[in-house]
Protein backbone atom coordinates (compact mmCIF):
# COMPACT_ATOMS: atom_id res chain seq x y z
CA UNK A 1 0.00 0.00 0.00
CA UNK A 2 3.01 2.01 0.62
CA UNK A 3 4.73 1.25 -2.24
CA UNK A 4 0.84 2.99 -4.27
CA UNK A 5 1.29 6.10 -1.97
CA UNK A 6 4.97 6.64 -3.11
CA UNK A 7 3.87 6.60 -6.71
CA UNK A 8 1.56 9.05 -6.27
CA UNK A 9 4.07 11.52 -4.20
CA UNK A 10 7.03 10.54 -7.13
CA UNK A 11 4.09 11.10 -10.14
CA UNK A 12 2.73 14.41 -8.41
CA UNK A 13 6.70 16.10 -7.77
CA UNK A 14 7.70 15.17 -11.07
CA UNK A 15 4.88 16.61 -12.75
CA UNK A 16 4.31 19.93 -10.49
CA UNK A 17 7.85 21.24 -9.79
CA UNK A 18 7.94 22.54 -13.78
CA UNK A 19 4.62 23.63 -13.58
CA UNK A 20 4.80 25.10 -10.23
CA UNK A 21 8.11 27.20 -11.32
CA UNK A 22 6.66 27.94 -14.54
CA UNK A 23 3.28 28.88 -12.95
CA UNK A 24 5.28 30.86 -10.36
CA UNK A 25 7.61 32.77 -12.79
CA UNK A 26 4.65 34.23 -14.66
CA UNK A 27 3.10 35.42 -11.39
CA UNK A 28 6.45 37.04 -9.64
CA UNK A 29 7.06 38.81 -13.54
CA UNK A 30 3.98 40.32 -13.43
CA UNK A 31 3.07 38.35 -16.77
CA UNK A 32 -0.47 37.07 -14.96
CA UNK A 33 -1.75 36.97 -18.77
CA UNK A 34 0.16 33.48 -19.16
CA UNK A 35 -1.71 32.36 -16.29
CA UNK A 36 -4.60 31.41 -17.63
CA UNK A 37 -2.64 29.62 -20.57
CA UNK A 38 0.36 27.96 -18.56
CA UNK A 39 -2.91 26.27 -16.31
CA UNK A 40 -5.02 25.48 -19.67
CA UNK A 41 -1.09 23.21 -20.43
CA UNK A 42 -1.32 21.66 -17.34
CA UNK A 43 -4.88 20.84 -17.98
CA UNK A 44 -5.26 19.86 -21.26
CA UNK A 45 -2.08 17.53 -20.99
CA UNK A 46 -3.63 15.75 -17.68
CA UNK A 47 -6.92 15.28 -19.05
CA UNK A 48 -5.83 13.83 -22.59
CA UNK A 49 -3.41 11.87 -20.14
CA UNK A 50 -6.72 11.00 -18.12
CA UNK A 51 -8.62 10.08 -21.34
CA UNK A 52 -5.65 8.42 -23.16
CA UNK A 53 -5.45 6.11 -19.89
CA UNK A 54 -9.02 4.93 -19.63
CA UNK A 55 -9.03 4.16 -23.64
CA UNK A 56 -6.24 1.78 -23.17
CA UNK A 57 -7.68 0.65 -19.53
CA UNK A 58 -11.32 -0.39 -20.46
CA UNK A 59 -10.99 0.08 -24.00
CA UNK A 60 -10.10 -3.49 -26.57
CA UNK A 61 -6.58 -1.15 -27.66
CA UNK A 62 -3.13 -1.95 -26.30
CA UNK A 63 0.06 -0.12 -25.51
CA UNK A 64 2.75 -2.03 -25.53
CA UNK A 65 5.49 -1.28 -23.36
CA UNK A 66 7.83 -0.44 -26.08
CA UNK A 67 5.35 1.99 -27.37
CA UNK A 68 4.85 3.34 -24.64
CA UNK A 69 8.63 4.18 -23.38
CA UNK A 70 8.98 5.43 -26.68
CA UNK A 71 6.24 7.86 -26.37
CA UNK A 72 6.76 8.82 -22.48
CA UNK A 73 10.75 9.19 -23.19
CA UNK A 74 9.61 11.26 -26.43
CA UNK A 75 7.60 13.88 -24.36
CA UNK A 76 10.54 13.80 -21.62
CA UNK A 77 12.85 15.05 -24.10
CA UNK A 78 10.80 17.36 -25.67
CA UNK A 79 10.41 19.16 -22.15
CA UNK A 80 13.74 19.27 -21.70
CA UNK A 81 14.33 21.28 -24.87
CA UNK A 82 11.23 23.84 -23.86
CA UNK A 83 12.35 24.24 -19.89
CA UNK A 84 16.00 24.49 -21.40
CA UNK A 85 14.44 27.96 -23.61
CA UNK A 86 12.62 28.96 -21.03
CA UNK A 87 15.31 29.19 -18.29
CA UNK A 88 17.69 30.76 -20.27
CA UNK A 89 15.28 33.16 -21.09
CA UNK A 90 13.96 33.78 -17.87
CA UNK A 91 16.06 37.23 -17.30
CA UNK A 92 13.86 38.47 -20.43
CA UNK A 93 10.12 38.61 -19.21
CA UNK A 94 9.57 40.81 -21.91
CA UNK A 95 10.33 38.08 -24.72
CA UNK A 96 8.30 37.75 -27.36
CA UNK A 97 6.08 34.48 -27.79
CA UNK A 98 6.63 33.74 -23.55
CA UNK A 99 3.22 33.32 -22.99
CA UNK A 100 2.92 30.41 -25.18
CA UNK A 101 6.02 28.92 -24.86
CA UNK A 102 5.80 28.73 -21.23
CA UNK A 103 1.75 27.12 -21.81
CA UNK A 104 3.72 24.81 -24.46
CA UNK A 105 6.57 23.99 -21.56
CA UNK A 106 3.73 23.72 -18.95
CA UNK A 107 1.52 20.58 -21.31
CA UNK A 108 5.20 18.77 -21.84
CA UNK A 109 6.39 18.84 -18.41
CA UNK A 110 3.82 17.57 -17.24
CA UNK A 111 2.09 14.93 -20.29
CA UNK A 112 4.93 11.98 -19.51
CA UNK A 113 4.36 11.83 -15.85
CA UNK A 114 0.52 11.99 -16.17
CA UNK A 115 0.30 9.40 -18.46
CA UNK A 116 2.07 6.94 -16.55
CA UNK A 117 0.03 8.12 -13.76
CA UNK A 118 -3.39 7.85 -15.91
CA UNK A 119 -2.54 4.53 -16.81
CA UNK A 120 -1.70 3.35 -13.05
CA UNK A 121 -5.12 5.87 -11.76
CA UNK A 122 -7.19 4.02 -13.78
CA UNK A 123 -6.06 0.79 -13.06
CA UNK A 124 -6.64 1.29 -9.55
CA UNK A 125 -10.35 2.49 -10.48
CA UNK A 126 -10.70 -0.95 -12.11
CA UNK A 127 -9.49 -2.63 -9.02
CA UNK A 128 -11.37 -0.94 -6.86
CA UNK A 129 -14.98 -1.81 -8.80
CA UNK A 130 -13.96 -5.35 -7.01
CA UNK A 131 -13.80 -3.77 -3.83
CA UNK A 132 -10.73 -2.84 -3.39
CA UNK A 133 -10.72 0.99 -3.21
CA UNK A 134 -7.12 0.87 -1.05
CA UNK A 135 -4.97 1.22 -3.44
CA UNK A 136 -6.98 4.47 -5.64
CA UNK A 137 -7.18 6.16 -2.36
CA UNK A 138 -3.76 6.26 -1.72
CA UNK A 139 -2.60 7.18 -4.68
CA UNK A 140 -4.50 10.14 -4.39
CA UNK A 141 -3.22 11.20 -1.48
CA UNK A 142 -0.19 10.58 -2.86
CA UNK A 143 -0.98 13.36 -5.35
CA UNK A 144 -2.24 15.31 -2.73
CA UNK A 145 0.72 15.10 -0.70
CA UNK A 146 2.69 16.38 -3.72
CA UNK A 147 0.21 19.12 -4.38
CA UNK A 148 0.83 20.76 -0.94
CA UNK A 149 4.79 20.94 -1.11
CA UNK A 150 4.81 22.09 -4.46
CA UNK A 151 1.98 24.84 -2.93
CA UNK A 152 4.22 25.06 0.06
CA UNK A 153 7.79 25.49 -2.75
CA UNK A 154 5.95 28.36 -4.21
CA UNK A 155 4.94 30.46 -0.91
CA UNK A 156 8.40 30.35 -0.41
CA UNK A 157 9.22 31.66 -4.14
CA UNK A 158 6.76 34.30 -4.39
CA UNK A 159 8.21 35.84 -0.93
CA UNK A 160 11.73 35.78 -1.87
CA UNK A 161 13.50 38.29 -4.12
CA UNK A 162 12.91 38.81 -7.48
CA UNK A 163 16.42 39.13 -9.12
CA UNK A 164 17.22 36.21 -6.72
CA UNK A 165 14.10 34.18 -7.43
CA UNK A 166 15.03 34.51 -11.58
CA UNK A 167 18.44 33.18 -11.07
CA UNK A 168 17.21 29.95 -8.70
CA UNK A 169 14.47 29.15 -10.48
CA UNK A 170 16.31 29.37 -13.62
CA UNK A 171 18.69 26.59 -12.17
CA UNK A 172 15.74 24.92 -10.60
CA UNK A 173 14.26 24.26 -13.94
CA UNK A 174 17.63 23.09 -15.40
CA UNK A 175 17.73 20.50 -12.66
CA UNK A 176 14.09 19.61 -13.18
CA UNK A 177 15.40 19.12 -16.99
CA UNK A 178 18.49 17.28 -16.37
CA UNK A 179 16.23 14.74 -14.27
CA UNK A 180 13.34 14.75 -16.95
CA UNK A 181 16.49 13.91 -19.69
CA UNK A 182 17.86 11.10 -17.70
CA UNK A 183 14.36 9.48 -17.70
CA UNK A 184 13.74 10.11 -21.32
CA UNK A 185 17.13 8.08 -21.85
CA UNK A 186 15.79 5.22 -19.53
CA UNK A 187 12.70 5.04 -21.38
CA UNK A 188 14.49 5.13 -25.19
CA UNK A 189 16.66 2.37 -23.23
CA UNK A 190 14.01 0.23 -22.03
CA UNK A 191 12.34 0.52 -25.79
CA UNK A 192 15.63 -0.61 -26.97
CA UNK A 193 15.95 2.27 -29.02
CA UNK A 194 19.08 3.25 -27.16
CA UNK A 195 21.78 0.70 -25.86
CA UNK A 196 22.80 0.38 -22.63
CA UNK A 197 19.81 -0.60 -21.01
CA UNK A 198 21.65 -2.79 -18.82
CA UNK A 199 24.83 -1.56 -18.08
CA UNK A 200 24.51 0.01 -14.69
CA UNK A 201 27.04 3.14 -13.67
CA UNK A 202 26.35 2.28 -9.71
CA UNK A 203 24.18 0.83 -7.47
CA UNK A 204 23.05 2.29 -4.36
CA UNK A 205 20.00 1.30 -3.46
CA UNK A 206 21.00 -0.05 0.28
CA UNK A 207 21.76 3.75 1.19
CA UNK A 208 18.91 5.49 -1.09
CA UNK A 209 16.18 2.89 -1.39
CA UNK A 210 13.51 3.56 -4.33
CA UNK A 211 10.99 2.73 -2.21
CA UNK A 212 11.41 4.98 0.27
CA UNK A 213 9.98 7.85 0.90
CA UNK A 214 13.34 10.08 0.73
CA UNK A 215 14.15 8.20 -2.41
CA UNK A 216 10.67 9.18 -3.71
CA UNK A 217 10.97 12.41 -2.93
CA UNK A 218 14.51 12.35 -5.06
CA UNK A 219 13.57 11.00 -7.85
CA UNK A 220 10.48 13.49 -7.47
CA UNK A 221 12.10 16.24 -8.08
CA UNK A 222 15.17 15.81 -9.60
CA UNK A 223 14.74 12.53 -11.32
CA UNK A 224 16.99 10.63 -9.52
CA UNK A 225 17.12 6.79 -9.57
CA UNK A 226 20.00 4.92 -7.15
CA UNK A 227 20.86 2.61 -9.89
CA UNK A 228 21.35 4.62 -13.34
CA UNK A 229 23.11 3.42 -16.74
CA UNK A 230 26.15 4.73 -17.81
CA UNK A 231 24.14 6.58 -20.74
CA UNK A 232 21.91 8.25 -17.91
CA UNK A 233 25.26 9.10 -15.46
CA UNK A 234 26.77 10.43 -18.22
CA UNK A 235 24.50 12.66 -19.71
CA UNK A 236 23.39 14.45 -16.68
CA UNK A 237 26.34 16.90 -16.09
CA UNK A 238 27.18 16.78 -19.95
CA UNK A 239 23.80 18.32 -20.32
CA UNK A 240 23.45 20.41 -16.94
CA UNK A 241 26.83 21.59 -16.55
CA UNK A 242 27.04 23.60 -20.08
CA UNK A 243 23.25 25.19 -19.47
CA UNK A 244 24.29 26.02 -16.00
CA UNK A 245 26.96 27.61 -17.25
CA UNK A 246 25.60 29.56 -20.53
CA UNK A 247 22.71 30.99 -17.45
CA UNK A 248 25.46 32.20 -15.18
CA UNK A 249 26.95 34.08 -17.84
CA UNK A 250 23.44 35.49 -19.03
CA UNK A 251 23.25 36.54 -15.60
CA UNK A 252 26.27 38.15 -15.55
CA UNK A 253 25.39 40.29 -18.71
CA UNK A 254 22.34 41.23 -17.47
CA UNK A 255 24.19 42.83 -14.23
CA UNK A 256 26.47 44.24 -16.54
CA UNK A 257 24.11 46.08 -18.77
CA UNK A 258 22.33 47.39 -15.20
CA UNK A 259 25.40 48.59 -14.00
CA UNK A 260 25.96 51.03 -17.24
CA UNK A 261 22.80 52.29 -17.44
Amino acid sequence: MFDNYLIGLRAGLEAGAAAGLLLTFAARTGRRDALRPVGAGIGVAAFLALGFGWALTFGSQELTPRARETLGGTLSLAAVGLLTWVALRMRRAEARHMTALLAVTAFFAVGREALDTALFFWASVQASRDGAHGPLLVVVLGLLTALVLVGLLHLGAVRADLDRFRTWSGVALIVVAAGFLAQGVDALQEAELLGGARNTAFDISGAVPPDSWYGALLAGVVGFRPDPTVVQTVIWPLYAVPALLLLARGSRSRATRLQEI
